[in-house]
């Protein structure tokens, strides 16, 4: 929370003017274009990140489909996984909700500003009628992160168990998946400090539909956490690398000052 209200204070000048703005943009349904409403997160986010003393280290950026209609499924450690997509994405996606958040004030504005999907977890049948809302909406052309641990992990970079339902939504639209592993992503909101942290995040090359086509969504739930697995794996040995050049750099510099 310390970083949330120091994002606020340092952009209190900017707040008036985004938050009538995210009002008029969703204040009619439809009223405005995806791309329109989406462009306004992608212009504000950043300032809330910098503000945040946050840095964002993207690799595979040249994996993501040149072509709209394909879904991104990520891990899922917290509320800035989310930001940090829309900080590096210049083209519009769209996620799934639970439910509950449609009537959280603000938020569902911003929500709004997404064109997300509410599913109700509880509802089996409701749930299966927005998944397959979802993969029509790929088909359509609108592109999708889905988080198929269905809910935030609180084991800092250990994945959940992905839930293979999470799948249908890609079996049903045929469409490109590209696996994105965060590491770090917990840290912005969930550690109680300002001091700069970094945020890594990987865009695996897309898995077509004919690789996996002849897959159960239980062994493709199992074959995208394993590459996502995988990625984290080698994201945190980079992280660690870094961070102990750093120190060293630093130590360096201690001595060279004396």
């Amino acid at each position: 929370m310390r970083r949330i209200a120091l994002m606020f204070i340092l952009n209190f000048y900017r707040l008036p003017y985004y938050f009538f703005k995210l009002m008029w943009l969703t204040s009619k349904k439809n009223a405005f274009s995806k791309e329109k409403k989406y462009a306004f997160l992608h212009k504000a986010i950043p300032c809330a990140i910098r503000a945040g003393r946050v840095d964002i280290r993207s690799f595979g950026l040249e994996n993501i489909p040149k072509e709209n209609g394909f879904l991104m499924f990520s891990n899922h450690q917290g509320m800035f996984d989310a930001m940090s997509l829309i900080y590096l994405l210049d083209r519009p996606f769209s996620t799934l909700s639970k439910k509950e958040t449609e009537n959280v004030p603000l938020l569902s504005r911003v929500l709004s500003c997404m064109n997300v999907e509410y599913i109700d977890r509880d509802d089996v049948r409701a749930s299966l009628k927005t998944i397959q809302h979802v993969a029509q909406r790929v088909k359509d052309g609108d592109n999708f992160v889905i988080y198929p641990e269905g809910h935030r992990s609180r084991n800092s970079n250990k994945l959940a168990p992905f839930k293979p339902g999470a799948f249908k939504s890609a079996t049903l639209s045929k469409c490109p998946i590209v696996p994105v592993a965060l590491v770090d992503s917990y840290k912005p909101f969930d550690i109680p400090s300002i001091k700069r942290t970094t945020v890594y995040i990987r865009f695996l090359k897309p898995i077509e539909w004919e690789e996996y086509k002849n897959m159960k969504t239980t062994e493709l739930s199992m074959f995208v956490s394993n590459r996502i697995s995988e990625a984290i794996h080698n994201m945190e040995k980079k992280a660690a690398r870094e961070e102990s050049v750093g120190r060293l750099a630093r130590l360096l510099n201690k001595i060279r000052n004396k």
